[in-house]
Parts: C-alpha cells; sequence; structure tokens
C-alpha cells in the first residue's frame, strides 16, 4: 500500500486551511491518474480543517487520525492527523498572531518527523507567514530555513518551478545588501551540485539521456561585461561554473540575467542558478502564481510547497485558488516514483 503524501496546512489564520481542503477535494477526483496511487493525508488542526470544508461546500468529512497507516483512501472524507495545541472555535482570521504562527510551525515539525520516519512519501506544504513565525519565537524567516534545522541539512537550496521554468537560488531570504556578501565560490559551486544531483534524479529531467543543462545567471548587468559593471562574475560565478564542469556538470555561464531566463524557457536549459531571491522568483512568478511549486534541495525527503503567501485579505471567504498546491502534491507524486 502506498505511503500518502503529507500535507501541512500552514497558517490557521491564513488561506491554508481552505486551499488545503479544496486541492484535497479535487485531487481525490476519480478521473485524476495520480489520486488513486498518492492518497494524501493532512497535518493540522481538525477543527479549522472542518470550518474551512463547510466555508468552501467541498462537502468532505474531516476524521482524526492517529498515524499515516492507510490514511486518505476513503471518498468524502478528509484524513487529518492533529499537531499542536487545537486552536479555538473562533480564528481571527486574516490577522498575523503568534498562536497562528507556533501552529504552523507544529505541523511543519510533525510532518518533518513523519517524513523521516519514512512513514509518508512526501511533505507538501501550505503557507505560513514569516510575521507569526517570528511572533511565536521562531528565529527562522521561512520554511526553507525551519526543515533545514529540523532535519540537520547543511546543504540546501530553493527551487522555484511551473511547467516552463526551473530556478534555483543561491542565496534566499535576506537582504540584498547581505545577500550580495554571502555570495562565494563554495556556495555557488554547492548549489550548481544540488541543482544536477536532484535534477539528474529518478530518471532525469530529460530522460537519463544526459544530465540537467543548468545556466548560471550573472549578478551584475550583462554578467559584469568583463569587469565592467563588477568583479563577481568574473571572481565568484565564473571560477564555480568551470569548477563544477570539472565534475562532469553540464553547467554555463555566467548568462546576463535579463535574457538567460528567457532562453531557459525556450528550451535551451533544463535549469536556470539564479544569484539572489528577486532575480530569481520574479521571472517565475510572472508566468503565474497558481502554476508554480517551491521545492527544497538536499533535504532527506522530497518537500514542496505553494509559491504564494498566506493571502490574509482572502482567508475566510472560500473563493482562495488551490491550484499550487495541486502542482506542488503532482510535483510531489513525480519526484517519489518509488511509490507509484
Amino acid at each position: 500500500m502506498s505511503r500518502p503524501l503529507a500535507v501541512t496546512m500552514g497558517d490557521p489564520h491564513g488561506i491554508g486551511p481552505e486551499i488545503t481542503v479544496r486541492a484535497v477535494h479535487a485531487w481525490a477526483d476519480p478521473s485524476r491518474p495520480a489520486a488513486a496511487s498518492a492518497p494524501v493525508l493532512v497535518v493540522g488542526d481538525p477543527g479549522a480543517l472542518a470550518r474551512a470544508c463547510r466555508t468552501t461546500g467541498t462537502g468532505l468529512r474531516v476524521r482524526t487520525v492517529d498515524t499515516p497507516a492507510g490514511a486518505g483512501r476513503t471518498p468524502g472524507v478528509l484524513d487529518v492527523l492533529p499537531a499542536g495545541p487545537a486552536l479555538p472555535a473562533e480564528l481571527a482570521l486574516g490577522t498575523v498572531a503568534a498562536a497562528a504562527g507556533a501552529a504552523s510551525y507544529a505541523y511543519v515539525r510533525k510532518g518533518v518527523e513523519l517524513a523521516l520516519a519514512g512513514h509518508v512519501r512526501a511533505l507538501v506544504t501550505a503557507p505560513v507567514n514569516k510575521e507569526a513565525l517570528r511572533l511565536a519565537g521562531v528565529p527562522h524567516p521561512g520554511h526553507t530555513e525551519i526543515l533545514a534545522e529540523l532535519t540537520g541539512t547543511e546543504r540546501y537550496a530553493m527551487m522555484m518551478a511551473n511547467d516552463e521554468l526551473r530556478v534555483v537560488l543561491v542565496t534566499v531570504h535576506q537582504s540584498l545588501r547581505t545577500a550580495l556578501d554571502a555570495l562565494t565560490v563554495e556556495r555557488e559551486l554547492d548549489t550548481i551540485r544540488l541543482t544536477h544531483e536532484t535534477l539528474g534524479g529518478a530518471g532525469g529531467v530529460r530522460g537519463g539521456s544526459t544530465g540537467p543543462r543548468i545556466a548560471v545567471a550573472g549578478l551584475n548587468p550583462h554578467a559584469g561585461e568583463n569587469g565592467l559593471f563588477g568583479r563577481e562574475d568574473l571572481d565568484v560565478i565564473a571560477p564555480a561554473v568551470r569548477a563544477a564542469r570539472a565534475e562532469g556538470i553540464d553547467a554555463s555561464g555566467p548568462w546576463p540575467a535579463d535574457t538567460v531566463f528567457m532562453r531557459a524557457r525556450a528550451g535551451e536549459f533544463d535549469a536556470v542558478v539564479a544569484q539572489y531571491h528577486d532575480q530569481g522568483l520574479i521571472p517565475v512568478k510572472y508566468l503565474g502564481l497558481e502554476h508554480g511549486v517551491n521545492i527544497t534541495l538536499g533535504l532527506p525527503f522530497v518537500r514542496t510547497s505553494v509559491d504564494h503567501g498566506t493571502a490574509f485579505d482572502l482567508a475566510g471567504t472560500g473563493t482562495a485558488d488551490p491550484t499550487s498546491l495541486l502542482t506542488a502534491l503532482r510535483h510531489a507524486a513525480q519526484l517519489t516514483p518509488q511509490d507509484l
């Protein structure tokens, strides 16, 4: 029997519970090929999810379970494994709160425990709120850093992907000024390696014929114009690319960032390594938030997530679009073929 995909429901004051129930309802549609082989278990608060079922009109019945075994296989039932303290009957939807941040952290922590123990096939996460996490005393700015700490992972990176583009970030949640200081040959090379290892696994993105073609975006305009617009491309990025190629990795660059994403979208490259958060995420999100997925590289299990936030303004309306979470479920199933 296949292990379930585990979905953490995210910040209870945001749209996480609503997109979770809508995504699970859509995923279980018999016409969806992956549904039968990839059941879903939700980690979260049963009460909040029951309210989300009523708000969205999915008609799902919430059932509390103690173990992932056999979960997600009963039509019309949303199996929930509780984590963290029970939430109040009435939630202050659309607000930032320490209690909500603590709850969302507890769901992720439980999901990691299940994944590390091999009880679930992959971890799929609904959005958390960075300010709420901080109020709850969680020192990390987002999922990526939390997951790295909980798993003891030192080598990790964030990849944002859709059906047209895959982008891996060298630096993530930090100011642009500190991100520039954090760029080193070693960090650059390790990000290229992680990209190669991830996209070269499970048969590879090119059907296993060759390794992934990795383009590395330059930092400065025109990739520095041979030092005219800064030395980082010459002194940091280029040496890392040369080292990667010496290891047999199909990496190239640094390429001017204003055209490399277009070239990758056209099929010239399988992934782009970007230097900082907005450089890499703007082109992916421009293609449509609803189709994007966040994949953490380097973890001991597969983790995918939505590429949007908690959308407090939509919380409680039942109108939040679950497409990104459905895409995250699809990528999680594709990246774990051993259970298919």
